[in-house]
């Protein structure tokens, strides 16, 4: 037994160090090498949730009952298997499970909406969906049958499969994105693909088992299947925070310290928060990856880590450039996307396919091992994206990002925009056609046209509309509409009203003529309550200038109007700052409007104000005078559970 583990452990490290040429047959696909660690190391912490740690041994056990449940409901190779899953234990449970059987698995975030969700299993052709029960209902209508994480059966007597020497060719995992058309795409991604990704992760970061990792992005977004895989193949444990960390920069520097993370990964805007955080010079995080969108911060060289930013569309598995961000800025005035991945190749190409000239503009082509199969069902889109380019004295298959790059002479690449109108926001890749054509199907609506403006400093989806003669379309009645169809984040924050949507004399959209939103050309919120009570007055205070709004009715949406959890989190300190109230991201989630917020405040304080004595409250009345400042009450914050 003994010279069996060496044996495993020479093999393990050898396969992840090693770089075999990508024209192999088959190769040890990742499920492989997780079965290869669960062997070496059966009682190591492989997951730790907020709901409760998992070892290798228990998470291959029970993804190898999910694996069997999956083959006996009839799964073949290369089916596609829903995964509608929260970022959790089941989630990667399901995806592991999922591999074993053969399937590739299909992540879609339950926070979509149900018709979104449907959407992406109907055109994947998912013949099967795992999820938990309190999902089921909103996964009806369609042709694929619906099994729940909680009805499979015990994993105790599971007899876990040889580590699967797979077809290097058949797919691991879809990926939906925003689509051009109006509809979304999948993404198939093989497992050629994701093995390239894990060995540069782990050769690149040096990664053991002993690192531990986080889970963080939401699992419709690629970046989550960055964040498990490469430690997963190495041995690591992958750590998962509660939903209220995941969107706040301070909540989660606390818990990335407190729970001894080496390496995590945050989205740009995120990142760029707790870039400007205090750190602990005592941290074990050695690695702050980041990509999603332009990085524009350089890191303070009083940090306690490394930060790498990177680059890559969801066609070229995550990551296409990666570089260490240093303090210095030197000439850069923002960070670069850095260099090619391992068996990756960056080509810089004008609208006429040549090779532009070092250090000027051209489109980023993509190619080698990190590029994907194509387009789900969609062989016009894969014709046009995934292309064949003259290069090097031969053919080569690249994608074609539309995104705009120039070569440094050091050899690094530095971003400098789109070619065509997509977008990103909050991370997520963003068309605004699909958006546009949500908004149109609205029967008040005759045309419409979406961009991305920065007016207020930060970056904000802006939908223009035209509307029916004689139909008066209000602000809530298309936002719920749109939220029918659309995730949060392509929800625009403002609507504009026009006579018409203005175009250049070729019949394209004039952008430079649509005019910065204002309160006199935005369409009407109906029913503006105003404050009923002075507390009321002061949170619609709070809130709009956070929104970019002058006006908040007390019964509008906060995440209806545009806000988001990063919003949320400036309303959480605010809210500390002005009452002495600590609120946690649940709270403005539960009480997502001026009434219902200012009534958690009150309650929080009236239930301090019981505790004290008259001197107190007298004292705690001083303070809450004009000018004063946050109302201490006798120097605590009040915290709301």
């Amino acid at each position: 037994m003994e010279s069996n583990c060496l044996s495993a452990s020479g093999s393990a490290i050898s396969v992840l160090n090693s770089f075999a040429p990508n024209d192999a047959n088959h190769l040890i696909t990742v499920p492989g090498l997780f079965a290869i660690q669960a062997g070496l190391r059966p009682h190591a912490l492989s997951i730790a949730s907020p709901h409760g740690n998992l070892t290798y041994a228990e998470v291959d056990a029970q993804s190898t009952i999910v694996a069997q449940t999956l083959k006996a409901a009839g799964l073949t190779a290369n089916d596609p298997v829903g995964l509608y899953f929260e970022s959790s234990a089941e989630f990667i449970v399901a995806a592991l499970g999922t591999w074993k059987a053969g399937g590739a698995y299909l992540p879609i975030d339950p926070a979509y909406p149900a018709e979104r969700a449907n959407f992406i299993l109907s055109d994947s052709g998912a013949p099967i969906v795992l999820t938990r029960r309190e999902h089921v209902a909103r996964l009806s209508g369609g042709s694929w049958r619906t099994i729940c994480i909680e009805d499979l059966p015990a994993a105790g007597n599971a007899a876990a499969p040889p580590p699967r020497l797979g077809d290097a060719d058949d797919l691991a995992y879809i990926i939906y994105t925003s689509g051009s058309t109006g509809v979304p795409k999948g993404v198939e991604i093989t497992h050629r693909n994701l093995r390239n990704l894990v060995d540069w992760h782990n050769h690149e970061f040096l990664t053991t088992a002993q690192d531990r990792a986080t889970q963080i992005a939401g699992p419709g977004f690629d970046a989550a299947v960055w964040e498990l895989w490469p430690y997963l193949a190495a041995g690591a444990s992958i750590h998962i925070p509660s939903r209220e960390a995941r969107y706040s920069a301070a909540q989660l520097r606390d818990w990335l310290v407190a729970q001894e993370i080496t390496i995590s990964f945050l989205p740009t805007v995120l990142a760029e928060e707790a870039l400007g955080l205090s750190w602990p010079v005592e941290t074990s995080l050695r690695i702050l990856l980041t990509g999603g969108d332009a990085l524009h911060l350089f890191p303070s060289p009083d940090l306690p880590f490394g930060v790498v930013n990177n680059y890559g569309p969801t066609e070229c598995t995550v990551v296409a450039t990666s570089a260490q961000v240093k303090a210095s800025a030197g000439e850069q005035t923002a960070p670069t996307i850095g260099r090619p991945i391992l068996n990756t190749k960056i080509y810089l190409l004008d609208e006429s396919g040549h090779a532009v000239p070092d250090g000027e503009v051209g489109e980023i082509y993509v190619g080698g091992a990190s590029v994907g199969r194509g387009y789900r069902n969609r062989p016009d889109l894969t014709a046009e994206g995934f292309v064949t380019i003259y290069a090097g004295g031969s053919t080569e298959r690249v994608f074609k990002t539309g995104d705009l790059a120039r070569l440094l002479p050091d050899g690094e690449f530095a971003f400098a925009g789109r070619a065509d109108d997509q977008i990103k926001i909050r991370g997520f890749r963003v068309e605004p056609d699909e958006i546009a054509s949500a908004i149109n199907r609205h029967p008040g609506i005759v045309s419409s046209a979406v961009i991305a403006r920065s007016d207020s400093g930060e970056k904000r989806l802006v939908a223009y509309v035209a509307t029916v003669p004689g139909r008066e379309v209000w602000d809530r009645e298309l936002r719920d509409a749109l939220a029918q169809t659309l995730p949060d984040y392509m929800v625009p924050a403002t609507f504009v009203l026009l006579d018409r949507i203005p175009v250049t004399a070729n019949g394209k959209l004039d952008k430079a003529n649509l005019p910065a939103p204002s309160e006199l050309n935005q369409l009407r919120r109906d029913n503006y309550a105003a404050p009923r009570s002075e507390l009321e007055e002061v949170v619609e205070g709070m809130v709009g200038p956070i929104l970019g709004l002058s006006k908040v009715s007390i019964h509008d949406n906060f995440f209806l109007l545009g806000g988001h959890s990063l919003m949320g989190a400036q309303v959480i300190a605010k809210v500390r700052d002005l009452f002495g109230v600590e609120l946690n991201l649940r709270n403005v989630f539960e009480c997502p409007t001026v009434a219902k917020l200012s009534a958690r405040i009150e309650s929080s304080l009236v239930a301090r104000l019981e505790e004290m004595s008259e001197d107190e409250v007298n004292q705690a009345l001083q303070q809450a005078q004009p000018g004063s400042g946050p109302i201490s009450f006798g120097g605590h914050a009040n915290k709301v559970n």
